[in-house]
């Protein structure tokens, strides 16, 4: 078949490439747009790992690059026949929580147990320290110099 003097056979054939290269170029987005719901819902629905709601254990300990306890938390049982600073004998269970420097000396400890709570900050030199202590109904605050000077305060 032969052109006509107009070129009509021509046009055709640009026509049908012209559809050819739509069709292409839809096809090529609509392949597009599935990959990408797809990378979507992907990543939407990625499992992730089922975290234990709470840690469980009985003691912690930080340690520092040559294996030092730098830091502590612990319960320690109630003991009764211990016989504590203040006189009175019984040590109840404690959860403890220690500081601890360079040089093993725990420098700040932060204690709760059943009947109270304690902190003791201490400082460069033993007995360096002060100290907060809140036991039952009775409450103190104690200074204790590098000499050994001690003022203890309390409410009046």
């Amino acid at each position: 078949m032969r052109p006509t003097e107009d070129g009509s056979r021509g046009n055709q054939n640009m026509q049908k490439q012209i559809m050819k290269t739509q069709q292409f170029g839809i096809s090529l987005a609509v392949l597009n747009l599935f990959v990408l719901m797809c990378v979507l819902f992907r990543a939407n629905s990625a499992v992730t790992p089922d975290l234990p709601p709470v840690l469980r254990i009985r003691g912690l300990e930080l340690v520092d690059d040559q294996g030092r306890v730098r830091a502590m938390l612990k319960v320690f049982p109630a003991d009764p026949n211990v016989k504590m600073p203040d006189g009175t004998t019984g040590y109840p269970e404690t959860v403890l929580l220690r500081l601890i420097d360079s040089k093993g000396a725990p420098n700040v400890k932060i204690a709760a147990t059943e009947d109270g709570s304690a902190m003791s900050l201490g400082g460069e030199s033993n007995p360096t320290h002060v100290q907060i202590l809140a036991r039952g109904t009775n409450t103190s605050l104690t200074l204790v110099n590098q000499d050994g000077r001690k003022q203890v305060i309390k409410p009046q």
